[in-house]
């Protein structure tokens, strides 16, 4: 708990100060009132306020994938939970890691059960890692949980270093190409302003060059609005994010999205299946698998559909017909379900399925982004060549005349 600095006042009037821990203010306040002192001034210790400004800090994916590993690694060893936290909170170098750790050994010292204590730093710790380990708590076998969430998450970060390292190219194109566009606006383009003014006022200026002439006159002199917009823009899309009913619209558009819709319910099903095998393979029931799994998807709307297929599962449907009734997975992923749960081997067969759709996924989002390049290339090309033929026009057309 943080430290909390105070300076109150005795019934005698006579002014104290000292240090408290406790949760929140509200509490300092009950603690004070018990000894009898009026408080005056209640604020955060300062190395409290670094500690929460830390622990609100995010870890890298492979140093999370590290310590989900070794914690496997002792418990598997027969080390208690309380001294293998303590062991990996000396061991750790993340400063952000090391406190969380510290503390979520501190709550599991308290009574607090281990998922539990790691859910009150969401920051840090996935919801997926915590169902997961919750599950492997309430079915006795939390080594091997920890173990398939270090493999999960090495998996993610693989994907995700591949997925940034295709983007590097593409994005540096698209940085420069913006960059040299908006200087050719900005101090190329009014060069050629006073050729064209004659044109413009007997109204021969070719339309393209009209276009040009504008874009380029509102750039130099609303810049500052047009970076007002983009900011607000983006804020607002970041305020969406940051709700419930608007993070939903964002999973629906990213479903929606050409291209790359496939590629995102693809790799959440996949998900989806691996961990639902996984859970049933250590023997975790049908339907506790089913709401842990399906905040792996990673999308609201796919963990609905998986939802509403749970509540129906539970009132004695099988789990193929409501996954196909919600018009989410595709048609083969639903006959090897079927086929899964007809021959009573569900969870080999959702491994399965998660296996060769990843590979499949991988390919198609490596090729994808492989295909970024040249429409990137092209993009500036036909950029650059619409502001030549722009400039030139009016000249061509004046030898014309001429």
């Amino acid at each position: 708990m943080p430290d909390f600095q105070y300076t109150a006042r005795e019934l005698s009037g006579t002014q104290v100060s000292g240090v408290l821990s406790a949760g929140t203010e509200r509490e300092v306040l009950g603690l004070l009132s018990a000894r009898n002192l009026f408080p005056l001034e209640i604020r955060m210790a300062e190395h409290a306020k670094a500690q929460q400004a830390r622990k609100h800090r995010r870890v890298g994916g492979r140093v999370l994938a590290v310590f989900y590993s070794q914690l496997a690694d002792l418990l598997r060893a027969g080390v208690p939970l309380l001294r293998s936290l303590n062991t990996l909170e000396r061991q750790t170098r993340n400063g952000t890691l090391k406190t969380v750790v510290g503390e979520v050994r501190d709550a599991v010292a308290d009574g607090t059960r281990f998922a539990e204590a790691m859910r009150q730093h969401p920051a840090v710790f996935s919801t997926l890692a915590v169902s997961m380990i919750r599950a492997g708590e309430e079915g006795s076998f939390l080594e091997d949980s920890l173990a398939r969430v270090a493999e999960f998450t090495e998996h993610q970060e693989d994907l995700k270093g591949r997925v940034v390292g295709a983007m590097i190219y593409p994005v540096i194109l698209m940085v420069l190409g913006t960059v040299v566009v908006a200087a050719m606006m900005i101090y190329f383009v009014p060069q050629f302003e006073p050729m064209f003014e004659r044109m413009r006022e007997n109204g021969t200026l070719p339309w393209a060059t009209t276009a040009l002439v504008g874009f380029s006159d509102a750039l130099r002199h609303y810049y500052l609005l047009i970076l007002l917009v983009l900011g607000a823009i983006g804020f607002g899309f970041w305020k969406l994010a940051s709700d419930q009913r608007g993070r939903r619209v964002i999973d629906e558009m990213r479903l929606k999205l050409y291209g790359f819709g496939h590629i995102t319910r693809s790799l959440g099903i996949a998900r989806f299946c691996r961990v639902l095998g996984t859970l049933l393979h250590n023997g975790v029931p049908l339907l506790a698998s089913l709401r842990i799994a399906k905040d792996a998807a990673g999308n609201i709307v796919l963990s609905e559909a998986i939802a509403n297929a749970a509540e129906q599962v539970s009132a004695g449907k099988s789990l193929a017909q409501p996954l196909n009734d919600c018009k989410q997975f595709p048609g083969d992923v639903i006959e090897m379900i079927s086929v899964g749960e007809e021959a009573n081997n569900l969870e080999h067969v959702l491994i399965n399925v998660a296996d060769k759709m990843e590979r499949t996924t991988n390919r198609q989002l490596e090729l994808a982004v492989r295909l970024l390049e040249p429409a990137m290339l092209v993009l500036m090309a036909g950029v650059i060549l619409f502001v030549v033929v722009a400039l030139m026009l009016p000249i061509l057309q004046s030898s014309t005349i001429m």
